[in-house]
């Protein structure tokens, strides 16, 4: 999949994901990485900036397994961040769908 389609997707996919959920950043790459092929390269880059930007907050869980885990979760702002994207993505993916689908009927 092109690099650049899959950078712009990822941020919604993470924020969805929030949405339901506090995880830790592996558990977010394996999560992920069930539909769409990506590495923690990506992911820790994309979790620093919305921390950075107040969309995620952090907090440390003792792990039975290692180190403690940081684990993202939204902040209000994130909340409304998280919605605003998911709900733009669908439209542009309706939108998309329905071109190609229209491309293929002609």
């Amino acid at each position: 999949m092109n690099s650049q389609l899959k950078k712009g997707v990822i941020e919604t996919c993470v924020l969805a994901l929030l949405e339901t959920k506090d995880y830790y950043g592996y558990e977010l790459v394996e999560t992920i990485s069930k539909y769409v092929e990506i590495s923690e390269g990506t992911i820790y880059p994309l979790l620093r900036r919305l921390k950075d930007t107040q969309i995620v907050d952090t907090y440390l869980v003792e792990s039975q397994s290692g180190p403690p885990r940081k684990y993202y979760q939204l902040t209000s702002k994130g909340k409304l961040e998280a919605k605003q994207q998911v709900r733009e993505y669908i439209q542009f993916s309706k939108g998309v769908f329905q071109l190609i689908e229209e491309g293929q009927h002609e």
